[in-house]
């Protein structure tokens, strides 16, 4: 019996079998060209077409919530209550006189003690007026009634750490203020963040100006209105058809009385 023969394989042209898309004669496409000498880039406010990153994205959609959701008065005080931009101004043009030492400073002084006990001098120590930091030691500060001033950060995450602050400096007298932004608050002490700050003493020169800092922030937060309870702000879609139902319901209510 004659051995089969194998056939050749097909070749990888005609293996490949190219199927081409209908289009509708109609419809020209005509892709937009923004390059040089093509078509000027569009003027409008693109925002919405471009991808934030997520830390942005998680700011707004928390931001949207806190005006959605009902917050209670001690959450709502720290989206509604801040010092204004003046005062920030002055208040951390002063807390920058009061900044701690850095690594480099603290090593030169180190090293200038050391200096002066070779030379058989007793170094002077005197303590420095400078801003505490650090939640624990603040609190020990407020419950003392060492702190002169206490200045707490509105972004603190999680807010828990710090919600309970204001409530103890005014229930123990020690005036408090709320500003924006922990990094601004971490800069004065060489961090990168912190959650607040306490002013425990303040040089002669600098009486006059703290004390009118502290009689406006005193108005303003410890003997202010009350604060009550924020958000429960609807978008304008829902705000415009909660009037629609509104209005239809009153529609009813009319046809009923006649």
């Amino acid at each position: 019996m004659a051995p089969k023969k194998k056939l050749a394989a097909a070749p990888l042209a005609s293996a490949k079998k190219t199927v081409k898309k209908e289009t509708n004669p109609l419809y020209e496409k005509r892709p937009k060209n923004f390059g040089l000498g093509g078509i000027p880039p569009p003027t409008g406010d693109l925002h919405r077409f471009v991808k934030w990153p997520k830390y942005v994205r998680l700011q707004r959609q928390r931001r949207v919530l806190s005006m959605r959701l009902k917050v209670p008065p001690a959450l709502n005080r720290f989206v509604t209550r801040h010092v204004d931009k003046n005062q920030a101004e002055a208040l951390f043009k002063l807390l920058l006189k009061y900044r701690p030492e850095d690594r480099k400073e603290k090593a030169e002084r180190i090293k200038a003690e050391g200096e002066a006990r070779a030379a058989g001098k007793e170094p002077e120590k005197k303590k420095p007026l400078v801003v505490k930091f650090g939640l624990n030691h603040i609190t020990s500060l407020v419950e003392s009634g060492k702190a002169q001033l206490v200045v707490i950060a509105h972004d603190v995450d999680p807010i828990e750490l710090v919600v309970w602050l204001p409530q103890l400096c005014k229930s123990m007298g020690v005036p408090y203020c709320i500003v924006k932004g922990k990094a601004r608050l971490g800069a004065i002490v060489h961090k990168k963040t912190a959650a607040a700050l306490a002013v425990t003493g303040i040089k002669p020169e600098d009486q006059r100006e703290f004390g009118k800092l502290v009689e406006s922030v005193k108005a303003q937060f410890n003997e202010g209105a009350r604060v009550t309870w924020g958000g429960g702000i609807m978008g304008v879609k829902s705000q415009h058809k909660t009037k629609a139902k509104e209005r239809i319901l009153a529609k009813e209510l009319a046809q009923r009385l006649k």
